[in-house]
C-alpha cells in the first residue's frame, strides 16, 4: 500500500498524532473552509461533517494504488496527488497567511504548486525529478479541464517544456500524464474516466510530442461549454445563431452609422492615423485584450466590415468573445450551466469588463490577466431544500430578468439598466493578480426575502413571500411559476396522459393550440396520434418553454412551442387559422391567477380567454376544455370524518388560507364538518395533493362553475356562433383510492355517499358557412 495511503488511513483511526506528519495531510485535514465544485456533491449540509478535497485525494491515490505502474512512475504519481489539492486546505488563518505571501489559492493547481516548492518534504532542491512532480502539480487536472473547454491547450505548455529541456522522453511524459489522469478523473466518476479516456490519451500524445490539436473557435469553445446543458435538451446550434444574429445586427447597425458623411470624414482620419470612429464592436468601455490578457485596452476596434472587408455569420459574436481566448475558466458550468446560451454569452462579455478594486486598480493596471473565476457565483447559486442540492430558483429567476432586459449594445456603457437591489461585480486583488472574479450581488434587502422565501417554502407564507420578491424585481405578479417544485409539477403533470388521451377524438383542423401545455403530454399524444396536425404549445412562463425545448431536442419531437398569452392568441397566430384549441386543466388557472381589473378568481379572465381562441379558430373548429366542475344544487350539504383526528387541523387552517372565497363550515356534535358540498369538495382537492403543495392549492379555485353555469356563460360570451356538441362530467379518477382510509364523505344524515363528479370536458364548435373536416 503506497504510504501516503497508510497516513490518511491512520489519522480517520485516530492514531496519527494531533499534527501529522506529513505536510501534505496536515493541510488538507485542518481545512476549515469547503472548497469544493458544487456540481459534484449531492447536498451541501454534508460538507459541514465531511472533509470532501480529502476525500477525493484518497480516491485518486487507491486508483493509483491498483494500477500496475514501475516504481519510479508510482513514486512521481503519489507526490503530485497528495499536493495537488493543498490549496483547498489549511486554516483560515493559514490560507489569509499564504495569500499575503502571493499564494494563488483562488487557482488551485498553481496554489498546490507553490506550496510544493515552499514545504516539500523531498529532501531535494533544485533537481530534475522536484521540477518534474512540480509541474505535474501545476498542469494537474488540465487535460480534463481542456475537454470540458475551460482551459485553452496552451495552458499545458508547461508540460512540453518538461521534454524540451530533455527533462523526459515524450514516452516518459505519456507513461506519466496517462495514469495521472486515470487517478484524477476516475475519482470523479469511474464512468467519466471511461467516456473520455480515447480522448485524453490523444491529447497526452499532441502534449508529449509537442503538437497544437488546434485552436478552438468561439462557437467551438462555447459549444464543450455547454456539454452538460446540450445533454439536458439544448439546441445548441439553434441558440447560437440567434446570438450571432443579435450581435450582428448590432454592429451592421453601427455601420450604416458610420457611413453617414460625417462618420466617412472620421474614417478618412483614421486611416490617416489621426482618429479612430466610435463603435465597431460591442464592447465600449474597457476589456481584456485576448492576445495579450492585458487590462485597461481600449475595447473600441475599426468598424468591423467598414471598408467593404468580408462578413460571415458569427463574426460579431467571434470578435465579443474573442478576448476569453487564452483564458482559464474556473466554475464555469457549475455556475451557468442552468441559465441560457444568451444568458451565458452576456455573462461573459460582462465579466471581460475590467475588474480592480479601488487601491489596487494602479498597482493591477499593467497585470496581464489569465484566470477568470465564478466560484463566488456558483457558491451563491445553490442551497439545500429537502436535504438535496437544488439552484436556488429565487435568485435565478432574478439574474435571467436581469440579463433578458440588458441589451448587448448595453454591456460596458452607460445604458445598461440600473437595479437597486442586484449588480454584477467584476473583481481583482492583489492576491490573485491574474484573476478576475465575476459574480452577481443581491442588495441586503433582497437576499433577506430570498432567505425569507427559501423559510417559507413549506408554511402559507410562502405565497406571500413569492409576491413580495415578485414586486421587488417586477416579475410576474402570478404563481404560474412554482419555483422550487416546478420540475416535479411538470412530472406530474406528465402522468396524466391517460385522462388527456380522451379529448384526442375531439380535435379537428391542421393547427392544434395546446394553452398551458405543461410537461408537454398533450403535444406528444397529438404528435404521435394525430401525425397530421400540427401541434403548437403556448405558456406564458420562459421557463416552461425553455423545458420544453429542451425535451423537443432530446426526444427529436415536430411540436413547437411558443411564449404566449392566453388572453391576446391572434398576437402569435393569425385569426380564422387554427383549428382545435385546447384548454386542458388551465382555465382554472387563469381565474385563479390572473388579475382582471384589479382582481383575482374573475369570471371576466375566463370570458377573455374564451373570446380569445374563438377569434383564431376557423369556422368548423373546436375549443376543447378539460377542468374542475361544481355540483349542483350548490346549497346541498355534505359531511366530512377525518379518519385521522389530527387531520382536522387541515381543515381549520384551509379555512383560513384558501383565497378563493371563503370556505362555510359548521361542526357536528361528534366532530364531523358538515360544509356545503361545493366547499367540502374544493378542500377535498387540496388535502388529495397532500402537504408539498398544499402553499399552490390553496391558491386556486379548481371548479369555478356548475354545468348549467358553465353552459349558459359559453353562450353568453361567444354567442350564437357557438355550438356546445359535447358537455359531459365525471369524478375524476383517483380521488377516491386516495381519500379511503382517510376520510368518510356523507350526506347530511350521516349516510356514505360517492364523492360528486370533480372535472368536465367541454367541446365548443364555431359554426360558419364552412367547416373544417375532422
Amino acid at each position: 500500500m503506497l504510504t501516503s495511503l497508510k497516513e490518511i488511513e491512520a489519522y480517520r483511526r485516530g492514531t496519527e498524532p494531533p499534527v501529522p506528519a506529513y505536510t501534505w495531510l496536515g493541510f488538507l485535514v485542518s481545512a476549515e473552509e469547503r472548497i469544493v465544485n458544487l456540481e459534484r456533491i449531492r447536498s451541501i449540509h454534508e460538507l459541514a461533517d465531511a472533509n470532501p478535497v480529502l476525500d477525493y485525494v484518497e480516491r485518486t491515490l487507491r486508483i493509483l494504488d491498483g494500477l500496475k505502474l514501475s516504481f519510479w512512475v508510482k513514486e512521481i504519481l503519489e507526490n503530485v496527488l497528495v499536493w495537488s489539492e493543498t490549496a483547498k486546505g489549511g486554516t483560515v488563518r493559514q490560507r489569509m497567511q499564504w495569500q499575503a505571501d502571493g499564494i494563488n489559492l483562488f487557482v488551485h493547481n498553481i496554489g498546490s504548486a507553490q506550496l510544493f516548492d515552499r514545504f516539500n518534504e523531498t529532501g531535494e532542491t533544485g533537481t530534475d525529478k522536484l521540477l518534474v512532480i512540480r509541474t505535474l502539480i501545476e498542469t494537474h487536472g488540465l487535460i480534463g479541464q481542456y475537454i470540458r473547454g475551460e482551459v485553452p491547450f496552451e495552458g499545458n505548455e508547461p508540460l512540453t517544456e518538461i521534454v524540451k529541456r530533455g527533462l523526459l522522453t515524450p514516452e516518459e511524459l505519456h507513461s506519466l500524464l496517462i495514469p495521472l489522469n486515470h487517478c484524477i478523473i476516475g475519482a470523479v466518476s469511474p464512468e467519466l474516466w471511461s467516456a473520455v479516456r480515447s480522448e485524453v490519451e490523444e491529447l497526452t500524445g499532441h502534449i508529449s510530442r509537442g503538437e497544437q490539436p488546434g485552436v478552438w473557435s468561439v462557437r467551438e469553445r462555447l459549444r464543450k461549454l455547454r456539454s452538460v446543458s446540450i445533454r439536458r435538451g439544448e439546441n445548441f446550434e439553434a441558440e447560437y445563431e440567434k446570438v450571432a444574429e443579435a450581435l450582428e445586427a448590432i454592429e451592421l447597425a453601427r455601420v450604416d452609422e458610420a457611413a453617414a458623411p460625417e462618420a466617412t470624414e472620421r474614417v478618412r482620419e483614421d486611416e490617416a492615423g489621426e482618429a479612430m470612429p466610435q463603435g465597431g464592436q460591442v464592447f465600449v468601455g474597457e476589456a481584456l485584450d485576448g492576445r495579450t490578457g492585458q487590462a485597461g485596452q481600449p475595447a473600441r476596434a475599426k468598424q468591423a466590415g467598414h471598408m467593404g472587408q468580408a462578413r460571415y455569420p458569427g463574426l460579431a459574436l467571434e470578435r465579443a468573445l474573442q478576448p476569453l481566448a487564452g483564458k482559464t475558466l474556473w466554475y464555469v458550468e457549475s455556475a451557468l450551466q442552468e441559465f441560457s446560451l444568451e444568458e451565458v454569452v452576456k455573462v461573459f462579455m460582462l465579466a471581460l469588463q475590467t475588474g480592480a478594486t479601488a487601491d489596487s486598480a494602479m498597482t493591477m493596471a499593467d497585470e496581464p490577466v489569465h484566470h477568470i473565476s465564478f466560484e463566488r457565483l456558483m457558491n451563491a447559486m445553490y442551497y439545500d431544500y429537502k436535504g438535496v442540492k437544488k439552484i436556488n430558483v429565487y435568485k435565478k429567476r432574478i439574474i435571467e430578468k436581469f440579463l433578458r432586459e440588458l441589451a448587448f449594445e448595453h454591456i460596458g456603457s452607460r445604458g445598461a439598466p440600473v437595479n437597486p437591489h442586484l449588480a454584477y461585480k467584476v473583481e481583482r486583488s492583489p492576491s490573485a493578480a491574474d484573476t478576475v472574479f465575476f459574480t452577481f450581488e443581491f442588495s441586503a434587502a433582497a437576499e433577506k426575502l430570498i432567505e425569507f422565501c427559501m423559510e417559507a417554502e413549506k408554511s402559507p407564507l410562502y405565497e406571500k413571500a413569492v409576491l413580495l420578491l415578485f414586486d421587488l424585481f417586477e416579475l410576474r405578479r402570478d404563481a404560474y411559476d412554482r419555483f422550487h417544485n416546478e420540475e416535479e409539477y411538470l412530472e406530474t403533470m406528465n402522468r396524466t396522459a391517460d385522462y388527456k388521451s380522451v379529448m384526442l377524438e375531439f380535435i379537428t383542423g391542421e393547427k392544434v393550440l395546446d394553452i398551458g401545455p405543461g410537461g408537454g403530454v398533450m403535444l406528444d399524444l397529438i404528435e404521435q396520434r394525430l401525425p397530421d396536425k400540427q401541434p403548437v404549445g403556448i405558456d406564458i412562463s420562459t421557463n416552461v418553454i425553455e423545458a420544453l425545448n429542451r425535451k423537443k431536442q432530446l426526444e427529436g419531437h415536430r411540436w413547437e412551442v411558443l411564449k404566449g398569452d392566453a388572453l391576446n392568441l391572434k398576437d402569435y397566430v393569425h385569426p380564422g387559422t387554427v383549428g382545435t384549441v385546447i384548454f386542458s386543466s388551465i382555465l382554472h388557472e387563469l381565474y385563479s391567477y390572473i388579475e382582471w381589473n384589479g382582481s383575482r378568481f374573475n369570471l371576466d379572465t375566463v370570458a377573455a380567454a374564451l373570446r380569445s381562441a374563438f377569434d383564431v379558430l376557423a369556422a368548423g373548429g373546436r375549443i376543447i376544455i378539460r377542468d374542475g366542475i361544481m355540483t349542483e344544487p350548490v346549497e346541498m350539504k355534505r359531511r366530512i370524518r377525518f379518519l385521522v383526528q389530527e387531520d382536522k387541523e387541515w381543515l381549520l387552517r384551509y379555512t383560513g388560507d384558501f383565497a378563493g372565497r371563503q370556505i362555510q363550515v359548521e361542526y357536528a356534535e361528534n366532530g364531523d364538518a358538515v360544509m356545503p358540498v361545493n366547499d367540502a369538495m374544493e378542500f377535498l382537492y387540496t388535502y388529495t395533493w397532500g402537504e408539498e403543495a398544499y402553499v399552490h392549492e390553496v391558491q386556486e379555485q379548481f371548479g369555478y362553475f356548475t354545468p348549467s353555469g358553465y353552459a349558459d356563460f359559453i353562450g353568453k360570451v361567444l354567442g350564437p356562433e357557438a355550438v356546445i356538441v359535447e358537455f359531459r362530467h365525471f369524478l375524476q379518477e383517483g380521488y377516491t383510492d386516495a381519500l379511503a382510509g382517510k376520510v368518510v364523505f356523507m350526506d347530511e344524515k350521516g349516510a356514505p355517499v360517492p364523492l360528486p363528479d370533480s372535472t368536465c370536458l367541454i367541446v365548443i364548435e364555431k359554426r360558419g358557412e364552412t367547416h373544417l373536416d375532422n
